[in-house]
């Protein structure tokens, strides 16, 4: 018994069928991300490597050059492309599409690995090999100003406070922070005053290294008693910075603060934010692989409302980019057009078989048939972009046309 003549014979089973699969559409479609495009990871793949303190013509020569030699030997490379700045070295590796970027990035992590014997020794730490990821883009951004605080005070409001509560909407991965300026302890040596002590700045490294430490002390045991011994080795305010034992040798002790000064002031003193005169941090928020922007975007703006009125005074937010208003429009035109299709089919069957009863048969085959589509797409992991809802437009008229052919035979 064929399929078609057992949906004749039955039609209560085949009512039912119809129903179990639009309603495993409906859960599929509940699943499914919605983006403006499909997620597409480019075959790219970066290492990065910072070396604080040295110049772009050394970190040319002692990083980025050995580097370069050494993946240059990797099978399937398309473009290799590479910034050498003050401190930092960036280098880029284009694949070509038909590359595995997983097996690439595991090549590029071996030849990294084996080239780090020919770097210096005393990097800030060891290159960092990173895939590029279609979903690391921010998809909404947000300012924090003031007209009174500085940039070390706003960037701890937005790290402390923003940050965390905005993590905590459904569907962000992470929420990225520019211009941001983290508190430092900064240490101001004084050549003159170092040579006339018979200091070099080596020792004031070495007595940061062994006496800016906490480690484990264990504990103390007794008949009836059990007590955790705790050091305080880490330092934490000017003062102790300032009182730092640089050399010692019978009466003689020479501290920190007789060879410098330590301030506290921001870690990163290059990078700064500002909009009209006002100093100013960004944020963004990153959306989870798969996830709904369009969901995380509502949520986002319920909780951007909330932060404002818990805001300090002299605070401002304000959004500046929302890739999801695109999102949104984009797909409300495909809908559009998809009903539009809808309603002109109707209409060019009745034109022809002047049948209003065979005419409205489309708006039972349609839906069934595309709202099934939802669950296969949840199954292959695609998303709903202008891509998908264009080939679901496109189906429309597969499925009129398979309902023509059943309505005449």
């Amino acid at each position: 018994m064929s399929l078609s003549t057992l949906s004749i014979k039955r039609p209560v089973l085949t009512i039912v069928m119809n129903l179990a699969i639009m309603l495993f559409g409906i859960i599929g479609f509940t699943y499914l991300g919605v983006r403006e495009f499909p997620s597409i990871d480019p075959a790219q793949i970066s290492v990065s490597t910072n070396y604080s303190g040295a110049n772009s013509d050394i970190i040319e020569s002692q990083i980025t050059e050995p580097l370069e030699k050494a993946l240059n030997g990797i099978d399937g490379i398309r473009n290799i492309s590479s910034q050498s700045n003050q401190g930092s070295s960036r280098i880029n590796i284009e694949f070509n599409l038909d590359k595995n970027l997983e097996e690439a990035a595991n090549d590029v992590r071996d030849k990294v690995s084996q080239a780090s014997r020919s770097l210096p020794q005393d990097l800030d730490a060891p290159p960092v090999v990173s895939k590029a990821d279609a979903d690391s883009r921010a998809i909404i951004s947000m300012t924090v100003q003031s007209d009174n605080k500085n940039t070390l005070e706003l960037s701890d409001y937005a790290d402390n406070v923003l940050a965390q509560r905005l993590q905590t909407i459904p569907g962000v991965s992470s929420v990225q922070i520019w211009g941001q300026r983290k508190y430092a302890m900064r240490l101001w040596i004084d050549p003159i005053k170092l040579a006339s002590y018979g200091v070099t700045v080596a020792d004031v490294r070495q007595a940061l290294l062994s006496q800016n430490v906490e480690l484990p002390s264990g504990k103390l045991t007794g008949a009836n008693t059990e007590l955790t011994v705790k050091t305080i080795g880490n330092l934490s305010t000017q003062e102790e910075f300032n009182n730092l034992i640089i050399f010692a040798e019978g009466e003689k002790v020479v501290r920190f603060n007789d060879v410098g000064n330590a301030t506290l002031e921001a870690e990163n003193m290059e990078t700064k934010l500002s909009d009209s005169g006002q100093p100013m941090v960004s944020m963004g928020i990153v959306p989870q692989p798969g996830a709904n922007y369009i969901a995380i975007a509502d949520a986002f703006y319920e909780e951007f409302e909330r932060l404002k009125r818990d805001l300090p005074e002299d605070f401002k937010l304000n959004i500046v980019i929302d890739d999801t208003l695109f999102v949104r429009r984009a797909i409300t035109e495909v809908v559009e057009t998809l009903a539009i299709s809808i309603v002109l089919v109707v209409l060019v069957i009745f034109f022809f078989f002047r049948n209003w009863s065979i005419a409205m048969r489309p708006l039972i085959d349609i839906p069934v048939s595309l709202i099934a589509t939802f669950f296969i797409m949840w199954i292959f992991g695609f998303s709903i972009n202008v891509l998908t809802l264009l080939a679901i437009v496109l189906a429309t008229g597969l499925v009129v046309d398979d309902g023509i052919v059943v309505t005449e035979n």
